[in-house]
């Protein structure tokens, strides 16, 4: 894709993560929930997130991955949390999203996740997005069931904890013509 692309929602402004964001990232890393839940390393240090930022506009010009720093729009260098299209490969992607404590419980990670996949399938041209978690993780769940994704199943020791260790995963599915609307997973 080349060139970072800002996204906008009517509350927030998606941007690449810049340099002046490393303390941000590297202080909401250290939650128990997001190194729980996500792949960032445990225990997190400056020195990595000084690395991921480095690595996103790589990322960009490569076409591999898609990362943007959540930011009020009432506040555009803060930052909330982080939501990316990653392993992109031909038409698919994988979505992943974390928010620090303070952004939790005000829909800001669904309005950003829908914004990215607006973009996936509209400029991008993606078909199918899937979204990835541990079994366990209830919140990114609902994330992505008012984003409309299907449950597709669960996945027998996927994911690897930081310690090594194996868990269940959760896999879905959303493709570009599926309503995108909230949906239940039984």
């Amino acid at each position: 894709m080349g060139e970072p692309v800002a996204l906008t929602t009517p509350r927030l402004l998606l941007t690449s993560p810049v340099a002046s964001d490393v303390d941000a990232i590297c202080d909401a890393c250290q939650d128990p929930l997001i190194q729980r839940y996500t792949t960032v390393p445990s225990p997190y240090t400056r020195e990595d997130a000084e690395s991921y930022v480095a690595n996103v506009a790589d990322w960009w010009s490569s076409g591999a991955e898609y990362a943007w720093a959540i930011r009020p729009r009432h506040e555009p260098d803060g930052l909330i949390g982080m939501v990316g299209l990653h392993h992109v490969s031909g038409s698919s992607a994988e979505l992943g999203y974390w928010v620090a404590a303070s952004g939790r419980g005000h829909g800001y990670v669904s309005e950003a996740a829908h914004a990215v996949l607006d973009f996936a399938f509209g400029p991008m041209r993606l078909k199918r997005i899937e979204w990835h978690a541990a079994v366990g993780n209830i919140a990114s769940a609902r994330v992505a069931q008012k984003l409309g994704f299907a449950l597709e199943g669960v996945r027998r020791q996927a994911f690897r904890t930081n310690s090594g260790e194996g868990v269940d995963g959760w896999i879905a599915g959303l493709l570009a013509t599926d309503a995108r609307g909230p949906v239940e997973w039984g």
